[in-house]
């Protein structure tokens, strides 16, 4: 019976694919300011330009492709049950093969009626809707009448599948941590779950904010740290 390793991951797997990191260290993503762009406030103050900047990043999906990190963890499924719990809107993780994926921040290539709120209530499967990588803009209305909205979670709203990943790593035999600078709640605090004997690798080219005996450090970019844990997870099956 395959055990269960539960890969948490952030920007830094699909930078390597050329998306853009959700924010630099001067407060900007992709030179808008993330307060407009990425908050319900910035939404109900100019949904057009949420439009457009959502609209540009799918776009740029349809341009870039699955890098050897996201192969590597799909590979995974060979050996273990894996699930995968994504900071990550885009779809790169299910375009390199891995079948089993919570997108904690919702789905880039995905739109609901805006009047549908981002609770575990407040929409179902039946009101989100795949776009892929086409544009919606001011007028775009849903089936219930309500003007389309990105299904994307952001600041100010709640993250609905947060229970399900806290369930995925309390039953994890393995938690990866790749490509996450663990500084987004409630995302950062997930590793706090794992049960205590269970063993954790975080793969960041950077010093982490975790102290925890369990945690190996893997201080590379996600395509080449992969690499190395592929080789060192071989003890732990």
């Amino acid at each position: 019976m395959k055990k269960n390793l539960v890969v948490l991951t952030g920007a830094g797997v699909s930078a390597e694919s050329g998306v853009s990191t959700f924010r630099d260290s001067n407060g900007l993503w992709e030179n808008f300011k993330v307060k407009d762009v990425a908050s319900i406030e910035g939404w109900y103050r100019d949904p057009a330009l949420v439009l457009q900047f959502y609209n540009a990043r799918r776009a740029q999906l349809a341009e870039v492709r699955p890098n050897a990190a996201h192969r590597a963890i799909a590979d995974l499924e060979a050996e273990w049950n894996v699930t995968v719990v994504t900071q990550n809107v885009d779809n790169l993780h299910e375009r390199a093969g891995s079948t089993k994926i919570i997108h904690l921040h919702g789905e880039l290539t995905k739109v609901r009626p805006e009047n549908c709120c981002n609770d575990m209530d407040g929409y179902s499967e039946e009101t989100v809707f795949d776009i892929g990588t086409e544009p919606i803009e001011i007028g775009d209305l849903a089936p219930n009448g309500a003007q389309l909205r990105p299904h994307i979670v952001w600041f100010g709203e709640a993250v609905p599948k947060i229970e399900s990943a806290i369930d995925a790593v309390e039953a994890a035999d393995v938690l990866l941590i790749v490509g996450t600078s663990l500084q987004v709640y409630p995302a950062a605090g997930l590793y706090c779950y794992a049960k205590a004997d269970t063993p954790i690798y975080i793969i960041d080219p950077k010093d982490v904010p975790v102290r925890d005996g369990r945690v190996k450090h893997i201080k590379d970019v996600a395509t080449a740290g992969m690499e190395t844990f592929k080789n060192l997870i071989k003890s732990e099956r």
